[in-house]
């Protein structure tokens, strides 16, 4: 969960023919995410319904309600194999207990499910402020979901990984992020391969331009690639040309499949 620059650049063009491997693979990438967000979006419908009953009966919420979304956190972290860690991130001045607040949930290196554990009492030291990261920034300043990432997540689980969010409102107010974490490692397994079958170098960055992965050696995972306008292309839906290099957006993810041109 980090923070990264949005790139600029002129707008893309629309590609000719010949682009059909490019969106396949971009659609494949699509899928195998979609599942992750299928988990993101069970936990915002649960989390939502929660809410507005709380609001109904005439009263702000406290942590003792958010306990009511655990089996169904249990559930999604058992049987979506790419999830890591799934829950709910309150909007600072949400609950009415404490000043801040993640219900969330998050398997070991055992497979066996627990809860994360952090200080979010603002006069402490240790007080993990999470409004400035990404994955929760991006969804409550743009209205979307986002995919956050790669970073080395020290809040949660020290592993490298991509976290995908989503809003969470009621009535117009944003109360949050619901939101699933996947491990780098496990992304890169089901990617790498759909990437390796592209001609040219390939690469999967978000709306910020950072690389979710790669199979190009000159664009690591992590890095950030700047020029084209990423968010454009995810915005339109529609494939683009910058400098050269094909940029296709992921069906129905906010990602984009970047190919540049053959190497000789």
């Amino acid at each position: 969960m980090s923070r990264s620059t949005a790139p600029s650049g002129p707008p893309t063009t629309t590609l000719d023919a010949g682009a059909d491997t490019e969106e396949y693979v971009a659609a494949r990438v699509g899928r195998a995410l979609e599942a992750v967000f299928d988990a993101v979006a069970q936990t915002r419908a649960d989390t939502t319904a929660l809410l507005a009953r709380v609001a109904a009966e005439g009263r702000r919420p406290v942590t003792a309600d958010l306990a009511a979304l655990r089996p169904g956190l249990h559930l999604r972290l058992t049987r979506q194999e790419l999830v890591s860690g799934v829950g709910f991130v309150a909007a600072p001045g949400l609950l009415a207990d404490v000043p801040a607040w993640l219900e969330w949930w998050q398997t070991d290196a055992q497979g066996d499910v627990r809860p994360l554990l952090l200080d979010l009492d603002p006069r402490s030291s240790a007080y993990s402020d999470y409004t400035h990261w990404d994955w929760f920034a991006l969804p409550r300043d743009t209205g979307r979901r986002a995919v956050a990432g790669p970073y080395v997540d020290y809040l949660c689980s020290d592993e490298y990984s991509l976290t995908l969010s989503a809003p969470v409102e009621v009535g117009g107010r944003f109360l949050g992020v619901a939101a699933a974490d996947v491990y780098l490692r496990h992304f890169e397994a089901a990617a790498l391969p759909l990437l390796r079958e592209l001609p040219g170098p390939a690469r999967l960055v978000n709306a910020r331009g950072r690389v979710a992965a790669s199979a190009d050696p000159a664009h690591l995972a992590g890095s950030l690639t700047r020029g084209p306008d990423f968010a454009g292309v995810l915005e339109s839906g529609r494939p683009g040309v910058f400098d050269g290099t094909r940029l296709v957006p992921c069906r129905g993810v906010p990602l984009v499949l970047v190919v540049a041109p053959e190497r000789g």
